[in-house]
């Protein structure tokens, strides 16, 4: 009797851990899980500030497709989104392979690439406002040293997404060259030896060799570009409020005019629910395209 009792106590103990536990889970409920346990409440209810609420189910759900203004500013996410992700890639990997090769002052040049990634988005904003003015922005005036005509830019609703996208592709495309710098350093030499051997050209040994090594780099690249662009909201607003008219709303600009202009919380829990739903479809589809290219092949083979 005297060797079970103490077994017992001991099976009846409760854990340690939770002493430990408890504090971050309070956390976790607090900051994550109830906060959108309360925008899926208010997802479902009518509630515009100083009324009260009305229960109306999916009603705020099925005005979306109804809703022209909604509709527009997907297309404006999903343009600005897909040309924020392509050209920082693109220019961010042709910097890579600049600044991977040796010659003097490369630290030095690497360092002055960099800055546009840490500056805060209102600064970038207000500076790229008097670069995009129509009368007194150096924009323009560098256009016209080569006969261009002055452009509108952030003012007229043609060019404004492609004018927001030059702001975010000069921001962004330092951070996808630091991602791909790391990628050409973990390449070995030996590849590039033999396919100098073979007789292999620049664009050859980038096409078969280089590109195919840093694939993996450049998604992980994609996906940081992918989330950071589809929650743009700071630089947009800053430089043109979602204007002109509504030429650059996107779906951040929209949720916050119609939660914080109009004071419709119901419609814009609503329309944040569907943002977030878009996000994961988005990433899940690169997720599953990352599964699809065997790239542990491809790293065994490196």
């Amino acid at each position: 009797m005297s060797i079970e009792a103490p077994a017992q106590q001991a099976e009846l103990r409760p854990p340690s851990y939770w002493p430990f536990v408890l504090p971050a889970l309070i956390v976790v409920l607090a900051v994550i899980i109830f906060p959108w346990v309360f925008t899926i409440w208010m997802s479902m209810n009518e509630w515009k500030v100083g009324a009260p609420t009305t229960f109306v189910g999916l009603a705020n759900f099925v005005r979306m497709p109804n809703d022209p203004r909604f509709i527009e500013a997907v297309g404006h996410t999903l343009a600005y989104t897909a040309l924020s992700v392509i050209l920082p890639l693109i220019f961010g990997t042709f910097a890579a392979i600049v600044f991977h090769q040796k010659f003097p002052g490369r630290g030095v040049l690497r360092g002055i690439f960099i800055m546009p990634m840490m500056a805060t988005p209102v600064a970038i904003a207000l500076v790229w406002t008097m670069i995009f003015n129509p009368q007194l922005g150096v924009l323009n005036y560098l256009l016209s040293l080569i006969g261009i005509p002055p452009q509108l830019w952030v003012f007229h609703p043609a060019t404004v997404i492609p004018s927001l996208v030059l702001v975010e592709t000069w921001q962004w495309t330092p951070l996808v060259m630091l991602i791909v710098l790391g990628g050409l350093a973990a390449i070995p030499s030996e590849p590039y030896e033999s396919a100098l051997i073979d007789g292999a050209n620049f664009w050859q040994m980038f096409r078969y060799i280089t590109l195919p090594l840093i694939t993996p780099f450049l998604f992980i690249a994609a996906m940081i570009r992918l989330i950071d662009a589809l929650k743009s909201f700071d630089i947009i607003f800053a430089i043109t409020q979602g204007g002109p008219g509504s030429a650059s709303e996107t779906i951040n600009l929209y949720l916050y005019s119609v939660a914080f202009v109009y004071y419709d919380i119901g419609y814009g829990s609503a329309i944040a629910l569907v943002f977030f739903v878009l996000i994961i479809m988005l990433a899940a589809v690169m997720l599953y395209a990352r599964q699809r290219m065997h790239w542990n092949e491809i790293g065994g083979g490196a």
